[in-house]
């Protein structure tokens, strides 16, 4: 699957089998290809916890707060994006700059985790409505959460949507 086919194909998931586990390989392949993601001074300030099992269940349930997400119980693995320290260069640069390079960097690490989670065959869906709080307890995580991500296959009959998007003239300012 090439890239363009990646981005065609993508979409939130909010339908899992949830009889379908995700095969660990798979798992260790995607985070292979978010290690890779590049980062302001190769900080990576950030912490990808995957979670399976029970674990997955409470993480989903607390996305869940006033009727939101209710589609992450379905989902066999939820992966838990916090943000980590700056390293010392970051700091300085992020300082200097007025510039957020974690937001960046979590941003990019999170699309290529679910671009090679698409390439592997699985669904994804990127949440932000989550209770930090619980999860840091759940996971035992010291910094905050950002994101969580959704993993897992999608349920026969999920068909893929169009995608709805802004026309290049909205996007593209070319100047020179």
């Amino acid at each position: 699957m090439n890239f363009r086919e990646i981005a065609e194909t993508r979409q939130s998931c909010r339908s899992y089998n949830k009889s379908r586990e995700v095969e660990q390989e798979k798992i260790e392949a995607i985070i292979e290809s978010a290690r890779l993601a590049p980062s302001a001074c190769n900080a990576q300030p950030y912490m990808l916890t995957i979670c399976k099992g029970e674990t997955a269940k409470e993480v989903a349930n607390a996305c869940m707060g006033m009727g939101m997400n209710r589609f992450a119980e379905q989902a066999p693995v939820l992966v838990v994006v916090s943000e980590m320290p700056y390293n010392k260069t970051a700091a300085v640069g992020a300082k200097l700059k007025g510039n957020d390079y974690r937001s960046i960097d979590i941003g990019i690490v999170t699309a290529y985790f679910t671009a090679e989670a698409t390439a592997q065959g699985l669904s994804t869906c990127i949440l932000g409505w989550f209770d930090d709080k619980k999860i840091r307890s759940l996971c035992g995580i010291e910094y905050p959460v950002r994101l969580v991500i959704t993993l897992g296959y999608a349920s026969e009959g999920d068909t893929l949507r169009p995608k709805k998007r802004k026309d290049l003239k909205s996007l593209v300012n070319e100047r020179g």
